[in-house]
């Protein structure tokens, strides 16, 4: 299970134009199909069905009545370094100062939300991404990263969070997420 912000369609078709050429030139990652992009805030690992309801209650208390975010996808950054790429994401900012101070709060308090009621979230700092590709072996990525660093999408407004829950693949398929509440 996780909590994150969706950005809009408009943002959506965008980075989807930016990044449909891009995909041939890099075709052994994994790329994230775009119905999949969104910003994390609190990935729970595992949830269990009785602590569904309350973790849901959580971030809905924490999420309501927060003002909405201004936000941005401009660069690209990789997962753990350049050198040794695995993961492909573009950057999150904002077009108000204190936007991403705001993200980062409401990832906090979800986060800490979430946490009380049992729900366990991921440890370690947060950094705002969209996550686009994985791969399955480490790439330099140096030359990928000023590529994708000339993106700059359309300013979109986070008004609310989304909370999913991941299906494993069968096999070696890719995760399905379903929505589950709006807040």
């Amino acid at each position: 299970m996780f909590a994150a912000v969706v950005p809009p369609p408009s943002a959506h078709a965008d980075l989807e134009s930016f990044v449909e050429a891009r995909r041939e030139v890099q075709s052994e990652l994994r790329w994230t199909p775009p119905h999949l992009w969104h910003v994390t805030l609190a990935f729970m690992a595992e949830v269990p069905e009785h602590l569904v309801d309350a973790t849901i209650e959580a971030i809905a208390d924490v999420s309501g009545g927060r003002s909405p975010i201004p936000l941005q996808l401009h660069g690209a950054g990789v997962f753990p370094s350049p050198d040794q790429a695995r993961v492909v994401w573009m950057d999150v900012l904002s077009g108000a100062d204190e936007g991403l101070a705001e993200l980062e709060a409401l990832a906090l308090g979800v986060r800490r939300a979430v946490g009380r009621v049992g729900a366990s979230p991921a440890a370690g700092d947060y950094r705002p991404h969209l996550t686009l590709a994985r791969s399955r072996r480490p790439f330099e990525a140096t030359h990928w990263l000023r590529v994708m660093d000339a993106y700059a999408g359309p300013s979109w407004i986070a008004d609310q969070v989304t909370v999913f829950v991941s299906h494993r693949g069968e096999g070696r398929g890719r995760p399905h997420y379903e929505p589950i509440a709006f807040r």
